[in-house]
């Protein structure tokens, strides 16, 4: 019976979580207008990618000619699609031309919302641990949780980027005619804007194909479903009389084959080590003791394992293994000190005396179950923001890369620093203070939000620069809602928000090295 209302219980609170989040999503946009660029980018076949060594890495093999009648059949493809459109297959049309890359997203926001549940106990009292190699198992494989988010968003964006880069090599190279400007019929019937952009290959192909790749290894319990929408790009393309279907099937199968790249990498980084032992656990809470200071528990009931504590070793994206340990601050105040009593009593006056305005800013920025965590909340606040500059695709995903990867490696270097010093919260060192949001099952020192909104509001700052006082003053706030809401000290945020400079600024630094500005 005790199961069953804790079950009820648990239920009841994530709808309540999720009617908070849905209240504050940024980036939900289905009513947009097609992406018209302003500017394609048609030098970007030579930018600098992330894994792969040359844009031509994958062969992408020359296209049957305009003249052709291979050529011809697939514009007749084109046009009896064309001659009895739905509404629905409009509405297709319509939701997919916003852009792919936005769209893939959005998505992949989603399916990290919806796994990120933290497994119910056992009759033991033990937590069982979601398993990659069964992820139809109780728990189902991922728990999207924050360090496991912020890596999969990088992996996809990055991939999405090096594929994209590729495509706009071939592109060039063969300069193959849009549909719509091969053929009056289509161009008369064409539902999206038209383009100077070779069609050969797809970028939308290639975008759907690199993605679904990494979405399958990211959440294989949904590997229909991404299939599905994969199709459902692609169809929309079809539909629209911007591709012929042997553009979508080469771009399909260079994003599928770029995706492996980083798939390979992604079986060797260390992620799969991130849960770590018994014995780790043991070893981090002993160092700590050791030190003269007190160690950081799980408060839950029963205690839980904490969240991914090897995470801190998982292989960065804009440095190497040696720049993550040299990011790592400086101590915490010691756990014994004024300082530390002073800062657990300003937490405490904070829960015990919240203002409106503190409640409403805990809630925008709380990000815990069944959200799309602090990474996937960035992420939309950026689309807002991208999408007023009518990029091309290509640097769509170069600037998520540039975002995402900075926000993966700042999950790096926190989980490494708290998970090194691994501090007690600040209701472990007063028990009457009783947090305004969820309690993170893992050590304070240094704020995963504060050094997420840091970097994140660093490469934001550096990719639209008018915003970049508006990006500051959301970390700012992000950072403090952790101490509105009872979860961290004031080091932890200030600190939080330095280290996460820092990491932005190795963003900000490929940037500007890597062809596209």
């Amino acid at each position: 019976m005790k199961k069953y209302y804790w079950l009820l219980l648990t239920a009841m609170m994530l709808v309540t979580i999720i009617v908070i989040s849905c209240s504050k999503i940024e980036g939900r946009t289905d009513d947009l207008p097609a992406l018209n660029a302003q500017d394609n980018d048609l030098n970007a076949g030579n930018w600098k990618t992330v894994l792969l060594s040359h844009p031509d890495t994958f062969l992408v093999a020359a296209p049957a000619t305009t003249t052709s009648g291979t050529y011809v059949g697939e514009l007749n493809e084109v046009k009896a699609l064309q001659q009895n459109l739905t509404a629905a297959q409009k509405a297709i049309v319509k939701y997919w031309s916003a852009g792919a890359v936005l769209r893939w997203n959005e998505i992949m926001r989603e399916l990290v919302a919806k796994h990120n549940l933290p497994p119910y106990q056992q009759e033991d009292g033990t937590y069982p641990i979601p398993n990659a190699t069964n992820p139809f198992n109780y728990p189902q494989f991922p728990f999207s949780n924050p360090p496991y988010a912020a890596r999969a968003y990088a992996y996809v964006s990055a991939a999405q980027y090096d594929a994209l880069v590729s495509a706009w090599h071939y592109k060039m190279l063969y300069n193959r005619l849009s549909p719509y400007q091969a053929d009056s019929f289509i161009n008369a019937n064409k539902l999206v804007p038209a383009s100077n952009l070779p069609s050969y290959p797809s970028e939308d192909a290639v975008v759907a194909g690199v993605t679904a790749e990494m979405m399958k290894m990211l959440f294989p319990t949904e590997i229909a479903f991404i299939e599905q929408k994969a199709a459902e790009a692609e169809e929309a393309r079809l539909l629209a009389g911007a591709n012929v279907r042997s553009d979508l099937v080469a771009g399909e199968a260079l994003g599928r084959a770029v995706a492996q790249v980083f798939i390979a990498r992604g079986k060797t980084d260390n992620a799969g080590k991130a849960g770590g032992t018994q014995a780790d656990w043991d070893k981090m809470a002993a160092d700590c003791v050791a030190r003269g200071e007190k160690a950081w528990i799980s408060l839950e009931s029963p205690k839980r394992p904490p969240m991914l504590p090897m995470f801190g070793n998982v292989k960065p994206f804009l440095f190497d293994s040696a720049a993550c340990v040299a990011l790592r601050p400086g101590p915490p105040p010691s756990t014994g000190s004024e300082q530390m009593k002073q800062e657990t009593e300003e937490i405490y006056q904070l829960v015990n005396h919240p203002t409106r305005e503190h409640i409403r800013i805990v809630q925008f920025w709380a990000d815990g179950v069944a959200t799309y965590t602090p990474a996937g909340h960035w992420d939309a606040i950026a689309a807002e923001d991208f999408i007023k500059k009518n990029w091309s695709e290509v640097r769509w995903a170069r600037n998520m890369a540039l975002l995402n990867m900075s926000l993966m490696d700042a999950a790096i270097v926190c989980w490494n620093t708290k998970n090194y010093y691994y501090n007690p919260r600040p209701s472990q060192m007063n028990p009457a203070i009783k947090t305004l949001t969820g309690l993170p099952n893992f050590p304070s020192y240094i704020s995963g939000h504060s050094t997420f909104s840091g970097a994140a509001a660093e490469i934001l700052g550096h990719i639209v620069p008018e915003r970049a006082a508006d990006y500051a003053a959301m970390a700012q706030e992000a950072s403090l809602s952790r101490m509105y809401g009872g979860i961290h000290f004031r080091s932890d945020c200030q600190v939080g928000l330095e280290v996460g400079k820092k990491i932005g600024d190795y963003a900000i630094a490929r940037a500007t090295t890597d062809g596209a500005e």
